[in-house]
């Protein structure tokens, strides 16, 4: 279209330099070619020439431009037919299309998106080794867009399960400097998370949560995640956890999946005490049932100073199966067996649980009561294939 509107335009100022020669040209053009004789025109018709053979020259000059390009037109063409295919889910068409221009291309950004499309929809159908080998072309032929081309390499060596592959191919995409963009982070993030660097994945998910607030719960499930392992790592050093547990924020301390799994690291490691003064910090403001069941988990000679806690507790929460059932616990331990067993016997009045069952049957096992201790044991065996039936 706009070289239709160029020749209109070149046509009307010609026809108005011609128009305006011949009403006030008088003048001639004289033209000697040596050996031959003198050729004369007018000079209106001389610049009328002159105008058509620039106008005559111009159009050849842009349809040959046109034919040059024509393999760059056509990749261009493919691309977005390819971007499109993909985004429909025709990854067999896109794969295609995307193969083809990257092929047909010369500019390197519409061959390396070219490539990416092709790459991208080869992985979508399995087709593994087309894949791998644009993977490898794209690298020998497209250094100018390189990053795009790393990003894509380490998202399908993810994909593949191949994490220290796409980490060495991340740090090379980094040496390139600059600010990475939140989709290079989140592929790290992955690959720290399968090779359960969790340092790292905490470290990556505190930078994306102050990137994208509005993702906060996504990325402090990660956090959670990863802090959970660590805690299971560390419970072979008590001075490793110690550490680890005291680097925490006070809000990652507050949380009570955090504090349960810290908890139970240190009754793993025999350090009841640091394990009780976690459940009691978090506990008052998160009756987290596994905090409450971890409180009679690990027992020394502070278990009367638990049950006066625990009763103080009991107080803001007096139907609570779970603390109820604790408290049974701490006291049977220190053999205060009628408190025990009214504490149980309320326990499973709020809620009957196998644990509370096999509980009680333990103190009555202790007490000599054979029959009462069989019958428990039967209710909580019963009460616990029920509940196995039902999931």
């Amino acid at each position: 279209m706009r070289l239709i509107l160029w020749v209109l335009v070149l046509f009307a100022a010609a026809v108005a330099v011609a128009l305006a020669i011949e009403e006030y040209g008088t003048g001639h053009l004289v033209v000697e070619v040596p050996q031959f004789e003198k050729i004369e025109v007018s000079l209106d018709y001389a610049l009328a020439g002159l105008i058509a053979a620039f106008i005559v020259f111009y159009i050849l000059v842009r349809i040959l431009n046109g034919l040059l390009n024509r393999r760059d037109i056509r990749a261009e063409s493919l691309m977005q037919t390819g971007i499109k295919a993909f985004f429909e889910g025709d990854y067999d068409y896109a794969k295609k299309c995307g193969a083809k221009g990257f092929k047909l291309a010369k500019t390197p950004l519409v061959k390396a998106i070219n490539s990416v499309i092709a790459i991208r929809s080869a992985q979508q159908t399995a087709d593994i080794s087309t894949r791998n080998k644009l993977l490898e072309k794209t690298a020998k032929t497209l250094q100018d867009e390189r990053a795009l081309h790393l990003v894509t390499k380490a998202e399908m060596q993810l994909n593949d399960g191949n994490y220290q592959d796409a980490l060495n191919t991340l740090q090379e995409l980094y040496s390139t400097g600059g600010l990475q963009p939140t989709a290079v982070l989140e592929l790290e993030m992955e690959a720290q998370r399968q090779s359960c660097n969790w340092d790292a994945v905490l470290e990556i998910s505190r930078i994306l949560i102050h990137r994208h607030p509005l993702n906060k719960k996504h990325y402090e499930a990660i956090q959670h995640h990863a802090h959970l392992e660590n805690f299971k790592i560390k419970t072979t050093d008590l001075g490793a956890l110690n550490k680890y547990w005291n680097s925490l924020s006070e809000t990652e301390q507050k949380s009570s999946r955090v504090a349960a799994a810290a908890t139970r690291a240190y009754i793993a490691l025999g350090d009841c005490a640091t394990a009780h003064k976690i459940v009691e910090q978090n506990v008052k403001t998160d009756w987290d049932p596994e905090l409450i069941a971890l409180y009679s988990e690990c027992l020394n000679y502070h278990v009367n100073r638990q049950i006066e806690c625990a009763e103080v507790w009991l107080k803001s929460q007096p139907n609570n199966a779970g603390l109820l059932l604790t408290l049974g616990k701490l006291c049977t331990h220190c053999e205060l067996w009628g408190k025990a067993q009214n504490y149980l016997e309320a326990s499973l009045s709020v809620e009957p649980t196998p644990i509370a069952h096999f509980a009680l049957a333990q103190l009555n096992e202790k007490l000599g009561k054979h029959e009462q201790a069989m019958d428990q044991y039967n209710k909580a065996l019963e009460l616990t294939l029920k509940r196995s039936c039902s999931s």
